[in-house]
């Protein structure tokens, strides 16, 4: 799922400059936020074009989002431009650079951190926008006795919302020295809930893979549960998105030591992005294949 950045949105610019004097500042706002978030959503097959172009699409998004915190398109785009960038371009280095310049690593894993969570204070602000009072109302999920209304989302905050909870999963993975941070997995958890409960096949099963992940980290997690929500994942997505199967292998494979099906799991993931021109495959297809790649060192 990972988004296209295009400096086409200059143009937005050029136009609202033009229209200026006519229409109304907020409307021409909406209007730049609207064409801002169409583009987010469009696919890039080219890795290096992607991070080239990401920093100025991020920015100029970011900039306009303040202006209009509660638009949940370019929210949700914002979001997830963020998160995927730190994933890909900055959280992947700092890995492959761990065992060789663990200083350098270390400062790559805060810069990828503090984006994680700058893309999940865009997320939640918008969601709080949109539902004034959210925030409160997933904490009180907690101490729901069982039986209650489980908690679910408006349709339209199922996209920002997910990421809003991946991009908090990953933030607090990387602040295990922070124990306020991480005493917010259960949120989190329960946020990324009310996305699968919503919207169960939201991204080719990218809400049952995150919840697979989160139950997977949570203290006292089912692997059995989680490993069941990396297979709802792969069948949401018929087979074909290969994010599935590299986090079950990550996730429960390598958890257990299990060399063969952390083998397989990857090789599969290989033989499906192969088929896939998007972004997301490719940089899933690398992840697979360093992996892969790594496997005597990691088992």
């Amino acid at each position: 799922m990972f988004c296209k950045r295009r400096t086409q949105t200059a143009a937005v610019l050029v136009l609202a400059c033009l229209l200026a004097a006519c229409v109304p500042r907020q409307l021409l706002v909406n209007e730049a936020a609207d064409a801002l978030s169409a583009q987010g959503q469009a696919e890039e097959e080219d890795i290096g074009l992607a991070r080239e172009a990401s920093a100025f699409y991020l920015k100029l998004s970011e900039s306009l989002l303040r202006q209009s915190p509660g638009h949940l398109a370019l929210a949700e785009s914002v979001a997830s431009g963020f998160t995927q960038y730190a994933y890909a371009f900055v959280a992947s280095e700092a890995e492959r650079l761990l065992n060789t310049d663990a200083k350098a690593a270390h400062q790559l894993n805060e810069r990828a951190r503090l984006l994680y969570r700058r893309a999940h204070r865009h997320a939640m602000t918008a969601l709080e926008q949109s539902s004034p009072g959210l925030t409160v109302r997933l904490a009180k999920t907690q101490t729901q006795s069982p039986g209650a209304q489980p908690w679910v989302l408006k349709p339209d905050q199922v996209g920002v919302a997910y990421w809003a909870a991946a991009s908090w999963g990953a933030y607090i993975a990387l602040s295990k020295d922070d124990p306020d941070t991480v005493a917010d997995l259960p949120l989190a958890a329960r946020l990324a809930e009310g996305v699968w409960r919503t919207s169960p096949t939201f991204g080719q099963g990218a809400a049952a893979s995150l919840m697979g992940n989160f139950e997977a980290a949570r203290p006292g997690g089912s692997m059995a549960k989680a490993a069941a929500y990396f297979d709802e994942a792969i069948q949401a997505g018929g087979g074909q998105n290969p994010a599935p199967y590299v986090a079950k292998a990550e996730a429960i494979a390598l958890s257990a030591g299990d060399r063969q099906a952390f083998e397989f799991l990857l090789q599969q993931a290989l033989s499906v992005s192969a088929k896939r021109t998007d972004l997301s495959s490719q940089v899933m297809r690398q992840r697979a294949q360093w992996l892969l790649d790594s496997v005597d060192d990691l088992f």
